[in-house]
């Protein structure tokens, strides 16, 4: 078997709050996901996902354990290659869009371009691309407040896509949306999976979502408690 593009070891993490006070949020997670997977990590608020998450998406640093991301040991990184592995590796697609309110959908997508070397007319072309494969190619000069819910999350999803990431990481990505928006995301997710391969970890506390993915990985103040198959989807 290939190696994973995530590997997790005994992840702790402590939150120090003043002494000798600490807080234990992760009690040595241990976790594996292959390229192509399409995994949910499911847990009530305070189970600790989101913390997870955020150690995932290179977004904070756990304080004992080790973090493999294709295969390069995370924690040896300096600030700088963390912070570009973020833009170019790894996806981001949030519960409340993250979108600029200023800017139109298209300037959105192009955000991630602006720290590479292309050409503005390649970013706009590519950002177009990623557009048009959400299905929002027609409201490329609309601004947030002119979109609907499902409208902007799709939006945030093509531009989680426009570097071509290894990961889509969402964290609670229906969360603010009604549940007929909801499957509608869901089913671009598992487009996304199923035709471009990608490797997704959806962060939900929705059981019923969870149970659309290959992976159902279960955690419970802060440790994993149980890992296994979802129900495949059918289009």
């Amino acid at each position: 078997m290939s190696e994973p593009v995530i590997r997790m070891q005994n992840i702790i993490k402590r939150y120090y709050v003043g002494k000798p006070n600490e807080l234990q949020i992760l009690n040595g997670i241990s976790l594996d996901v292959f390229a192509n997977e399409f995994v949910s990590i499911v847990g009530e608020s305070g189970s600790g996902k989101s913390t997870l998450m955020n150690i995932i998406g290179i977004l904070d640093r756990q304080t004992e354990g080790q973090y493999f991301l294709e295969g390069q040991d995370v924690n040896l990184l300096s600030d700088d290659v963390r912070s570009d592995i973020r833009n170019r590796r790894i996806g981001f697609v949030f519960q409340n869009f993250n979108l600029l309110p200023r800017a139109n959908a298209l300037k959105n997508v192009m955000i991630p371009l602006m720290y590479g070397t292309a050409s503005v007319k390649n970013q706009k072309e590519r950002a177009m691309e990623m557009l048009e494969l959400v299905g929002m190619a027609d409201r490329a000069g609309h601004r947030p407040n002119e979109l609907s819910g499902g409208q902007k999350q799709r939006v945030a999803i093509a531009r989680a896509m426009i570097n071509n990431p290894a990961i889509i990481l969402a964290d609670e990505p229906t969360g603010a949306l009604d549940s007929k928006t909801g499957h509608m995301v869901m089913d671009l997710f598992h487009k996304l999976h199923e035709e471009q391969g990608k490797t997704i970890v959806l962060i939900t506390h929705s059981q019923e979502l969870a149970a659309e993915t290959q992976r159902i990985v279960t955690i419970r103040d802060g440790n994993v408690i149980s890992d296994k198959g979802g129900t495949a989807h059918v289009i």
